[in-house]
């Protein structure tokens, strides 16, 4: 292995080891990230760290605070409702086209094997594995319809923030739900009803959000 991808490789497990922390709970939106910390926590050179760190504030989710460092970035209930839009309609147009992908005739198994893996996070209650679960899933949405640009554009959407940030009772039911409706269509190859099923997920999703916090009487 070159310097270049060990260089690659060591920012890569920062930057997924972040993320992954974001979705299972064990960093939150506003906390400080320090570059000593995470490289004795990944073993990596403070160089990795400051890369990992540039490319998720490239993404939106992390600040970079002059004299202050880094910081997980929180959102304003402006910007949630911003990120929301977004995923709405990236959402619809990955499920669309993976149904497309399916019905030209890409394998279903990858799909077929995420589904199954979030539902056994989710009959065991694991919301680890199933943060994990979620992932696997749009990757495999992503593989299947084989579009460059939707791999390219998808893991920006600020998504992990405003699970970490809004977290009520009844999202990862609204989620299994949803996911297996989203399968169920771009299994049939039926791209308008995956489109409208990725839609109406980010839309109950955001329901679920709101309603949550006009229930908060904090």
């Amino acid at each position: 292995m070159s310097s270049d991808e060990t260089a690659l490789s060591a920012s890569s497990a920062v930057l997924y080891g972040i993320l992954n922390g974001l979705a299972e709970q064990k960093i939150v939106p506003g906390q400080r990230l320090v570059e000593v910390d995470l490289a004795e926590q990944y073993q990596v050179s403070r160089n990795s760290v400051r890369e990992a760190l540039q490319q998720l504030a490239a993404q939106g989710v992390v600040e970079l605070l002059r004299n202050k460092g880094a910081a997980v970035r929180s959102l304003s209930l402006q910007e949630t409702r911003e990120v929301l839009d977004v995923a709405e309609r990236m959402t619809g147009l990955l499920a669309k086209s993976a149904a497309l992908g399916i019905a030209a005739g890409q394998p279903s198994d990858p799909i077929r094997e995420a589904l199954a893996e979030l539902e056994r996070a989710n009959a065991a209650q694991d919301v680890d594995a199933f943060a994990r679960a979620r992932r696997g899933f749009y990757r495999a949405l992503l593989q299947t319809s084989g579009s460059r640009e939707l791999k390219r554009l998808f893991p920006s959407i600020q998504m992990p923030i405003v699970y970490a940030q809004h977290r009520p009772a009844t999202l990862q039911k609204v989620r299994m739900r949803d996911y297996q409706l989203m399968c169920d269509a771009v299994l049939r190859g039926d791209a308008s009803a995956a489109d409208e099923a990725g839609m109406a997920h980010v839309r109950n999703v955001r329901e679920a959000i709101f309603r949550g916090l006009s229930s908060d009487p904090g």
